[in-house]
């Protein structure tokens, strides 16, 4: 039996879900710009980061939470091409190595540093980015990125994606749902138990980040 608060919670996401999904089915089929507006109520035009309607496209970790405004959960953006990621980040939290492989994206800091990594492809360098408050970098579509608060203040940050619908593909979580004989060979032929004990230790995203900044923070 499930708790009658978690019951009631999971039983009004379902239904904002459907609501949303049902919504973004007559956008699609509407056949001008004209007829999505006409379709929209104004307040369907408003997405609120800080108070999210439901649990869809919430992420959280020990370390913070992201927020993503998508067509899954946001009607508006049908047919404009574009969403939206707010990450909350806690003292050293990091937004785990990721891919979007539907859209490229450009991250803002709003007020501390992070530390930003991004691998675009086999054969390319590894390029590391501290992006200051104020400031943007670009990860492009498909590429593995982080992003990580290296301080020891809570962080924010924007990212904002040229498709609405962008995906995330979290790299190491994603990697130990391969079957275990695939991920045991690919990591120099560990068996199977040693692979199950590894993923044992894989964290949710928002996990924290370098052990430096733990210690230095005192967490």
């Amino acid at each position: 039996m499930l708790p009658v608060a978690f019951a009631i919670l999971l039983s009004g996401t379902v239904k904002a879900q459907s609501s949303v999904a049902e919504l973004v089915a007559q956008l699609r089929l509407a056949p001008t710009e004209v007829d999505r507006f006409r379709t929209l109520n104004d307040s369907d035009f408003l997405f609120d980061f800080n108070n999210p309607p439901s649990s869809v496209g919430v992420t959280n970790g020990l370390a913070g939470h992201t927020v993503a405004a998508t067509s899954e959960n946001f009607a508006a953006v049908v047919g404009n091409g574009v969403s939206m990621t707010i990450g909350f980040l806690g003292p050293c939290g990091m937004n785990t190595p990721h891919t979007h492989p539907r859209a490229t994206e450009i991250n803002f800091s709003l007020n501390t540093t992070l530390r930003g990594g991004v691998l675009v492809e086999n054969g390319a360098r590894f390029a590391e980015i501290d992006i200051a408050p104020g400031s943007a970098t670009v990860f492009p579509q498909g590429a593995i990125h982080f992003e990580m608060n290296p301080s020891c203040e809570p962080a924010m940050f924007v990212a904002a994606f040229n498709g609405e619908d962008p995906g995330v593909n979290q790299v190491a979580q994603r990697f130990f749902g391969l079957p275990p004989d695939i991920v045991g060979a690919t990591l120099g032929g560990l068996g199977v138990e040693e692979v199950a004990g590894l993923e044992a230790l894989i964290p949710d995203n928002v996990a924290y980040g370098a052990q430096d900044c733990l210690q230095r923070c005192g967490i």
